[in-house]
């Protein structure tokens, strides 16, 4: 017997009737709680919604990769995909975008406390005896038509200048890695909001349903081996629809585990237990109305769907080789940053929405000039390969590229202090970024610290400002991209963030 027929036999009169008066029950004390939720608003002592504010769907559309909400975008959008290079761990932004050459007559002398203002520093510094000022032991030079300040350490990176907008003025409100990734990520320092690329994939969808439109992929660093763990759900869907959430593809093994059939499955044994699975599972829905199953009924099918396009986007065999070098010689190892940037082009070329991909190694406490020195050796040239690799295929410019961590480093140095030697500690009052393609213009600067690369004096732009940023180059005002969720109508730039016009091009 079919299992969906055996499932209608065990409905019985007296289990009909039963659940039928519960369901009866439950739904007029639940009009009494919440009449606004039956259609009358006023009811509820509150406004209407207005028509641009969205709220939790009832079921997932039947396609896993809708073309997103109606309505979306709210105006012409100048990117229609992101790859988001996060730096995990916080670059030092004063040995890499902030010069501060005044800072050598400061060497080894304690940071004025006209400087620090009496703010917090970390439990690792802040038993030091003294706070001695760190310059950068790197230099700088200009570079491009745009005259663009960049370290030493980024000599690729030089080369596409006149392509990058440069972010000096960034914050955040976090001190520590986990609250501060989980900030960049959902604009939440506590965990259980929606990540970024969840809130796109939410909103605006994916052009290709043969892949998600949210992947992630993470790299290892050769910085600092020992860096900050990442947790899954800093690209968690958070309380949107689970299909929205970070689709990981691994660097080992098969990228996305379960994904191959099992030993001694063929495909038209899979495609006949999805079936089978998916008559179940709609039986189910048909009884509990729970929106989940028709994501995981949606996501099944993308899987299969996978098993094909997945082993296509990871052969690189038909890269010209003059594409391949351009990335550097790891290009060829799986799962290092090179490789993963070169995944984020293919990807994007294929329809998928938010590529992100996370490079640990930049938790710097020791030893910095000699780990920072390997941290861009990692990065450097893939990073500068793939905006040059967008712009040669056409997609740079309708493709935002962006590249930064989740806070910056201390101009005093952690431990001790040589000459050629020295750590710094996280420090969240200011560090840099950099954005390129996608509406932002290239070749500039924006925003200002003061002589100590240790406050921002000109222009701050905080998290919620890069978010609303990202989604207004998406076409999207961020205070309309909204879920209702616990009664409220919640939003990735929480009550904060404003869109920074001068970089927009």
């Amino acid at each position: 017997m079919h299992p969906a027929d055996a499932h209608d036999l065990w409905m019985t009169r007296r289990a009909l009737l039963g659940r039928s008066a519960g369901g009866i029950g439950s739904a007029a004390l639940a009009s009494l709680l919440a009449p606004a939720a039956f259609g009358d608003p006023a009811a509820s002592g509150g406004p209407t919604p207005p028509p641009d504010v969205v709220a939790a769907p009832t079921a997932p559309p039947p396609s896993p990769q809708a073309n997103g909400l109606p309505g979306l975008p709210h105006f012409a959008a100048k990117a229609k995909r992101v790859i988001y290079l996060f730096q995990s761990g916080g670059p030092s932004q004063m040995d890499l975008f902030d010069p501060k050459p005044g800072l050598a007559k400061f060497f080894d002398k304690d940071l004025p406390d006209s400087v620090r203002r009496g703010q917090r520093i970390t439990g690792m510094t802040s038993g030091q005896a003294r706070l001695p000022v760190a310059p950068s032991v790197f230099k700088f030079d200009r570079h491009g038509k745009g005259g663009t300040w960049l370290s030493e350490l980024l000599p690729h990176t030089a080369g596409v200048a006149d392509d990058l907008c440069v972010v000096r003025s960034l914050h955040t409100e976090q001190i520590n890695h986990d609250p501060a990734v989980t900030f960049c990520q959902t604009g939440f320092q506590l965990a259980g909001r929606p990540s970024i690329g969840s809130w796109v994939s939410y909103g605006l969808g994916s052009e290709n349903e043969n892949l998600p439109a949210f992947v992630v992929m993470i790299s290892q660093g050769t910085g600092n081996k020992n860096d900050q763990p990442l947790a899954d759900r800093q690209w968690g869907s958070g309380f949107v629809p689970s299909r929205h959430q970070g689709v990981k593809l691994r660097g080992q093994g098969d990228p996305v585990l379960y994904l191959s059939n099992p030993p001694g499955v063929s495909p038209a044994v899979r495609r006949q237990t999805l079936d089978d699975l998916a008559a179940l599972n709609r039986h189910r829905l048909d009884a509990v109305g729970d929106p989940e199953i028709a994501t995981r009924v949606s996501q099944y099918e993308l899987a299969f769907k996978m098993q094909t396009s997945v082993p296509d986007l990871a052969d690189t065999s038909n890269e010209p080789r003059h594409v391949l070098d351009s990335y550097g010689p790891e290009v060829h190892k799986r799962g290092s940053f090179a490789a993963n940037c070169l995944l984020a082009r293919r990807l994007v070329e294929r329809g998928v929405r938010f590529v992100q991909l996370f490079h640990r190694g930049w938790d710097q406490h020791g030893s910095l000039p000699g780990q920072i020195r390997n941290q861009c050796r990692d990065t450097d040239q893939p990073s500068a390969a793939l905006v040059a690799d967008l712009k040669a295929r056409g997609l740079l410019d309708d493709t935002l590229v962006v590249w930064g961590g989740e806070f910056g480093r201390t101009t005093y140095s952690q431990g001790a202090l040589t000459a050629t030697n020295y750590g710094r500690d996280h420090h969240p009052r200011c560090f840099s970024a950099w954005m390129a393609g996608g509406g932002v213009r290239g070749g500039m600067t924006h925003g200002e610290t003061d002589d100590f690369s240790y406050n921002v004096v000109r222009d701050p732009v905080d998290v919620h400002d890069l978010h609303a940023t990202i989604l207004h180059l998406l076409g999207v005002d961020h205070t309309r991209l909204t879920y209702k969720f616990q009664g409220r109508h919640f939003r990735l730039t929480d009550v904060h963030g404003k869109v920074v016009t001068p970089i927009v091009a």
